[in-house]
């Protein structure tokens, strides 16, 4: 790994800490207090610093796309450190996300959507894909999914398109299931424990978009 991609990793371990903060200051808790540093201020580090790193690996050679996506990242961990923190993922940044996917589009930056094509399905794997995870869901009760990780998978989709849409939902779901099993080993959570899935499917697509260049 190139000098850059470890730079851009220290920045993103940085990104992380400064997401982590935000997110236990906003949105406002309840009860007015500020959570202090703990796994999860870890957790959103690193997840911020591998993703600094694989997105300047992947992309160096393309700067407009690498530009795109930046900003993606750095929404998506935040994201991932409000979840973490309040079971929560802001409309005031998922809901943008699909608007700066389309406009990524228009411009030809996106690295991944780039026909009119590739855009309808993304559109239709963003749109079909989040109601089947609802409809599966239903059995498990109010709150198995929450709406803001089906508006996340709108504009995560219309991003890295369709295929990589079921990449991201797959790699989510074996986070998913391998976390809960680890966190019901050490006794952290019990069957009836809510886990939020947002934390999962930002993982899943952060591996979609960065794992392998664009193909």
């Amino acid at each position: 790994m190139e000098f850059a991609a470890i730079a851009a990793g220290v920045a993103g371990l940085g990104w992380g800490l400064v997401a982590d903060r935000l997110a236990a200051r906003w949105p406002a808790h309840e009860d007015g207090t500020v959570r202090p540093a703990d796994w999860r201020t870890l957790a959103v580090a690193s997840a911020g610093a591998l993703a600094g790193a694989l997105l300047v690996d992947r992309f160096r050679s393309d700067p407009a796309a690498l530009a795109f996506l930046a900003l993606v990242v750095l929404a998506l961990i935040v994201l991932f450190a409000t979840d973490l923190d309040q079971r929560l993922l802001p409309d005031v940044i998922t809901l943008p996300l699909v608007g700066y996917a389309l406009a990524g589009f228009v411009l030809g930056v996106g690295p991944f959507v780039r026909t009119p094509g590739d855009l309808l399905w993304a559109a239709v794997a963003g749109v079909v894909l989040p109601a089947i995870l609802l409809l599966v869901s239903i059995p498990f009760g109010a709150g198995a999914i929450g709406m803001g990780d089906l508006k996340l998978l709108l504009g995560v989709g219309l991003v890295v398109g369709s295929a990589r849409i079921l990449v991201t939902v797959a790699v989510g779901a074996v986070a998913a299931a391998a976390g809960i099993l680890v966190l019901l080993a050490m006794r952290r959570i019990t069957l009836k424990s809510y886990v939020p899935y947002g934390p999962f499917l930002i993982a899943g697509a952060i591996w979609a978009m960065l794992s392998a260049p664009p193909g």
